[in-house]
């Protein structure tokens, strides 16, 4: 039976937090630097949180921007924010257009596992789908910012982890990344990923398909081309 590893993005693919994980992050930076203003200069999309972090600080000179420990630490005490920022304002978080259904599909499909790609903190990662309606559980594996801070490290620990459910390590064509940014992209190639795109984040379709995605979708919306672009 053909099986097939399908890994989401979260944030700008599944869902949006109207900003709270912005907030929270920085809101998180500022209990340590003193110049925010810096931070306008760095983007958050495509990244992880920890690479966010490091960014941030560089932008702010502080002289911790290359201590992993200071890094972690600022991680966990933007998870405790987050939880707060999501709590304080109940029903921002929206699915975006398609979601919903093209998860119930996939779940329907005999051999599609789900799974998730994000470079969020995996306690991020979390609280996010669960402010959004989504039960974690759903995804069956993951790989996570609080894994590694450089993306690319992501599909080859989602594969592994995926082991057990494949017989063996899953690539190539087995493996789909479904992101918003070019480093959604790009990140799987060295694993022989596919990889569709969505518009729904900073990004457009013509972006996104220079960037060497498979397909291209402004949303999700239209569930059958999705999943053929997916599963064919």
């Amino acid at each position: 039976m053909t099986r097939t590893l399908v890994l989401f993005d979260i944030d700008g693919t599944l869902l949006l937090t109207a900003g709270a994980g912005r907030r929270a992050i920085t809101a998180a930076l500022a209990e340590r630097v003193e110049d925010p203003a810096a931070w306008q200069r760095v983007r958050f999309d495509g990244k992880t949180d920890p690479q966010i972090v490091r960014e941030l600080l560089l932008e702010s000179g502080h002289d911790g921007a290359e201590d992993p420990e200071l890094i972690a630490e600022i991680c966990v005490r933007y998870v405790t924010l987050l939880e707060a920022e999501l709590a304080r304002t109940p029903g921002a978080t929206r699915l975006l257009p398609g979601v919903a259904d093209l998860l119930d599909r996939l779940e329907a499909c005999t051999g599609v596992v789900l799974g998730l790609l994000t470079g969020n903190v995996a306690p991020g990662a979390a609280l996010k789908l669960r402010s959004g309606g989504l039960d974690p559980g759903r995804f069956r594996v993951g790989a996570f910012g609080s894994d590694s801070a450089h993306r690319h490290d992501l599909p080859p620990i989602a594969a592994r982890r995926a082991e057990s459910l494949f017989g063996r390590t899953p690539g190539g064509h087995e493996v789909v990344i479904v992101g918003d940014t070019p480093a959604d992209v790009t990140c799987g190639v060295g694993i022989g990923a596919r990889a569709v795109a969505v518009a729904t984040g900073a990004y457009g379709v013509e972006d996104l398909r220079a960037a060497g995605a498979h397909a291209a979708f402004s949303d999700l919306a239209d569930t059958d081309a999705v999943l053929r672009a997916l599963l064919d």
